[in-house]
């Protein structure tokens, strides 16, 4: 008899803390998941509730994406583009973190290689502007190289004008245009 009081009052809280908030279906975990928000939970996020037999999924801040880090939007190495500034191949201090981020990424990986495309906008000679597409490729890609990556791991190519990110004759436009893309295999 008592287990069934105690079956029945587990129950009944449980029904009640259940319908204090909504469901929201999780990201990062396990498909077709459903986890029910609860407001303040007595359980440390992604700890398991054992007599629940669940576990929560990147719910809440201060969850750590779960997955390759190339694909953490929140990670330098989402970004794959370097700019420069007009006439210059030297790596603004804004951008170095991105190419410090993907030596490192390179340096843990030493299986995966990169391909690092220098760009120009369209003022100046075409040989020039080649030129320069291969002096930003190259500071990247010795960034890259400083912070452990291995040079059979860095392949540079320069298009110089030849392959605009934007269409356009204006400032805008060249901005746009004068960078570096790091290419990993596949993209």
């Amino acid at each position: 008899m008592r287990l069934v009081i105690l079956f029945f009052l587990l129950a009944g809280i449980y029904g009640l803390v259940g319908c204090a908030g909504g469901t929201a279906t999780t990201q990062g975990g396990p498909p077709d998941v459903v986890v029910e928000e609860r407001g303040d939970s007595p359980y440390p996020e992604g700890e398991a509730l054992e007599e629940e037999s669940a576990t929560t999924w990147g719910i809440g801040e201060g969850a750590a994406y779960q997955g390759d880090p190339l694909a953490d939007p929140a990670s330098p190495l989402a970004s794959r583009v370097v700019y420069f500034e007009f006439d210059s191949s030297e790596i603004q201090q804004d951008d170095r973190p991105i190419v410090e981020a993907h030596g490192g990424y390179l340096a843990k990986h030493p299986d995966i290689k990169v391909t690092l495309e220098g760009h120009t906008d369209e003022r100046g000679s075409r040989e020039y502007n080649l030129a320069l597409g291969e002096r930003r490729a190259n500071a990247v890609r010795s960034l890259i190289l400083l912070m452990g990556a291995s040079e059979d791991q860095v392949e540079v190519v320069s298009y110089g004008e030849e392959r605009p990110a934007v269409d356009g004759r204006d400032e805008g436009a060249w901005q746009l245009n004068r960078r570096v893309e790091i290419l990993y295999p596949g993209e």
